[in-house]
């Protein structure tokens, strides 16, 4: 329990007889739903007015684990399985958990539209950079260079920069932050659960198991210190032999536009 969170006991939230979970460990995904859980204890929201819906993958298998209305939805198409949702109970908090493959691959139109039409819905994208669940093939985030299963000689594709295609397709919140920061990540989620708007968020997240073994990054703790040489470079580039992301990108809030929201648009043209 974090120390500036007294009164946030994450099992609150949790559907308990779910666990243990599935999760590997030292992967990402599981500080990044505590990171969402958190944010949502903060804000008060009622968990019968919480809708999360989740696609195939390592982190659409989250979604099981949140004790509120959740929906576990077809490879690719939770954005478009949310924007039926929100259309039709504008009431409700809907939050998207989808992964890079899940959410750029097969998922990249339903991204490209949810971001143009901007409804009112949270998608957390977490990349690991990988399909980890499905036997670790390439995905549209994989470093050039990295190994996968289906790149045995090393990744020899331009990845996308998932924040700059949803800021070019019109998102009204797009941030970025990694799961270590659990705190930072928390008040990142905050801030896109109540913008008015369409709000996406990608979670640099790890896979230790497929991704980290695959391309010799050491034990979860090496990955985390990884993460901490982007966030401290000073005080902990010396201890890893690269940094988490070698591009260094942007993290915190990287657009936010003010626009009319789909929904309400919709139904004053009625």
């Amino acid at each position: 329990m974090f120390r500036d969170a007294p009164h946030f006991d994450v099992r609150d939230y949790l559907r308990q007889e779910m666990m243990p979970h599935f999760l590997c460990p030292g992967c990402g995904h599981g500080m990044a739903l505590r990171a969402l859980l958190w944010a949502l204890h903060e804000l008060k929201v009622d968990r019968d007015k919480l809708a999360v819906v989740s696609g195939i993958g390592c982190a659409g298998r989250l979604s099981a684990y949140i004790d509120a209305n959740t929906f576990h939805t077809t490879h690719g198409r939770p954005l478009a399985y949310a924007t039926g949702l929100a259309l039709a109970r504008p009431d409700l908090q809907v939050v998207v958990i989808t992964g890079d493959g899940d959410c750029l691959a097969i998922g990249g139109n339903h991204l490209i539209h949810a971001c143009r039409r901007n409804l009112k819905l949270t998608c957390l994208m977490l990349n690991n950079e990988i399909y980890g669940m499905t036997g670790g093939q390439v995905s549209p985030t994989t470093s050039e260079t990295r190994l996968t299963t289906t790149t045995p000689h090393g990744n020899a594709e331009p990845n996308f920069d998932a924040c700059a295609l949803a800021t070019a397709a019109g998102a009204g919140f797009v941030g970025r932050e990694m799961t270590r920061h659990v705190p930072k990540l928390k008040e990142l989620i905050k801030d896109g659960l109540q913008h008015p708007g369409f709000a996406f968020i990608e979670v640099l997240s790890d896979c230790t198991e497929v991704y980290g073994r695959k391309n010799d990054m050491g034990s979860s703790s090496e990955m985390v210190l990884r993460q901490k040489s982007e966030m401290r470079p000073s005080a902990y580039r010396d201890s890893v032999d690269e940094p988490f992301r070698s591009t260094d990108l942007p993290t915190g809030i990287l657009a936010r536009n003010t626009r009319p929201e789909y929904g309400a648009a919709l139904r004053a043209a009625k």
